[in-house]
């Protein structure tokens, strides 16, 4: 199959009518038919399909016990009304890059893989990356039976619910160590390609990130009988910490968002009781995030006093910066710029990714596909049609001048 016919196949899974974005979450029916596809695609070209003790698939070309293999893939899941390209390109540039191969007659030294990375994006349980921070020993199997989603399912009854064993899952040393490279390809979630005009970059980092919770504690009263100076209204604190937020990452030239909250008694006519906000933030290096995460709890603090609210800060994750292997990267330069002679664009990212939660137990490296909106996590997001042919060439020729060594 074509890189358009597996895009147009994959294209309506779990695709809203309403807002055009994606709720492809994990264990749900959207991502059941999305691992059906990759499963068929699989199949269609004789490679060897398998499922993990972690729900990741995997496609193998090759003996997988010969180790030293060339792993390529990302994720199929998505965000709430996420757009068709985070993860999913990944993905089918990966089968169309194998197909290339094949057309070119290439007799790969190395056994070559493609997964798609369970839960990737967090969306239902809270917490990104779980398949391969299960793979990688980052997650343990008694925390993520912790898990549960916005509706109290918890993630083994998620599992079970969809045919998958959830007792089985944990830390999967043998697979890694059959790995000796892990590419993953994603499209840019940024601008930086197209400011520089290039079609596909280099990764260098992933920015440190983390997520926190403030939860603002007021009192709950009527909203059109208590006087404004009677009032202990959590709202007031919240909403001049988001400004905060804004203002302390300008400062520091790092990013800062509240993106999700939860109000009680949320009603229209009641002073609420409880304001909870979710931070996201992320920096080019740890101490411009402490910096950052520190200003912004000390002027929620300074708010909450003032309104009598009371305030609790809970730091949810967080994730180090990552340091791609810099061999890897600077192997994947000289593969793409060794005919041509053009120096490929590397750039840092302050997006989570699987490949930066491998890199801690195996090489692992990035491309990015140029995309001129800058838009990710949104129907918005989007790629050209040129940028995603020259993205599975790029893949193509890392992938044979890895696993021909």
């Amino acid at each position: 199959m074509t890189f358009h016919s597996m895009w147009a196949e994959l294209l309506p899974i779990g695709r809203s009518s309403a807002s055009g974005g994606y709720r492809r979450f994990a264990w749900t029916a959207a991502d059941l038919d999305c691992r059906a596809w990759f499963k068929e695609q699989a199949e269609s070209r004789q490679l060897a399909y398998e499922v993990d003790r972690n729900g990741n698939q995997w496609a193998w070309l090759g003996d997988p016990d010969a180790g030293d293999a060339v792993v390529t893939g990302s994720h199929l899941d998505s965000v709430p009304d996420g757009g068709a390209f985070d993860g999913p390109l990944g993905v089918v540039s990966s089968f169309a890059a194998l197909d290339e191969l094949r057309a070119r007659g290439t007799d790969l030294t190395k056994p070559l893989a493609i997964v798609n990375f369970g839960d990737e994006e967090g969306a239902r349980f809270g917490l990104a990356c779980v398949g391969s921070r299960l793979t990688a020993g980052q997650l343990t199997r008694e925390q993520a039976h912790r898990l549960t989603d916005g509706e109290g399912v918890t993630l083994p009854r998620a599992m079970e619910a969809a045919g998958y064993d959830p007792d089985a899952v944990g830390p999967d040393p043998e697979r890694l160590a059959r790995i000796g490279a892990f590419v993953e390809l994603h499209v840019e979630q940024g601008r930086a390609l197209d400011l520089t005009g290039d079609r596909v970059g280099i990764a260098s980092a992933i920015w440190p990130h983390g997520r926190w919770r403030f939860d603002f504690r007021g009192e709950a009263n009527h909203a059109g009988t208590t006087r404004l100076a009677d009032r202990h209204d959590p709202m007031l604190s919240y909403a001049e910490t988001v400004l905060a937020a804004r203002r302390e990452a300008e400062l520091a030239g790092a990013v800062a968002t509240f993106g999700k909250i939860a109000v009680e008694p949320n009603g229209v006519n009641a002073i609420p009781s409880l304001v909870r906000g979710w931070l996201d933030s992320r920096a080019g290096d740890q101490d411009r995030l402490d910096a950052v995460v520190s200003g912004i709890e000390k002027a929620a603090g300074e708010y909450a006093a003032a309104h009598g609210i009371a305030l609790d800060v809970v730091r949810e994750s967080f994730t180090p910066v990552v340091e791609f292997d810099h061999a890897l990267r600077d192997e994947l330069a000289r593969i793409l710029g060794k005919d041509t002679g053009i120096t490929v664009p590397v750039l840092g990212t302050g997006a989570g990714h699987d490949a930066g939660i491998l890199s801690g137990r195996i090489p692992t490296a990035m491309l990015f596909v140029r995309n001129p909106t800058g838009v990710s996590h949104s129907p918005a997001e989007f790629a050209a049609e040129d940028d995603c042919a020259a993205g599975v060439l790029a893949l193509a020729d890392v992938l044979e001048g890895l696993a021909r060594r």
